[in-house]
């Protein structure tokens, strides 16, 4: 399930670019919104607001190139592992 690769792809990097995450997972980056936006609902990930890509103002950047999402979601060795107690 593409979600579920979205989640550990941004879970092992930390943060990354909405480009950078439809390049690896092989979809695009309009597919992939709907889904970040699901994710971070849930308290899961968080939009980065970015500047352009070289620092100028031109918007001549891809805008998927700047738009930038960090995992933020407590780390999974945080969590209560199942017999534990």
């Amino acid at each position: 399930m593409i979600l579920s690769r979205l989640s550990n792809y941004l879970r092992e990097r930390r943060r990354a670019s909405l480009a950078d995450m439809a390049l690896a997972l092989k979809s695009t980056p309009e597919a992939l919104g709907p889904m970040l936006d699901t994710l971070e609902r849930k308290g899961r990930v968080r939009r980065i607001e970015g500047e352009a890509g070289c620092g100028s103002t031109c918007c001549k950047c891809d805008p998927a190139a700047v738009v930038v999402y960090e995992w933020a979601a407590a780390e999974t060795s945080a969590a209560v592992q199942p017999g534990a107690g």
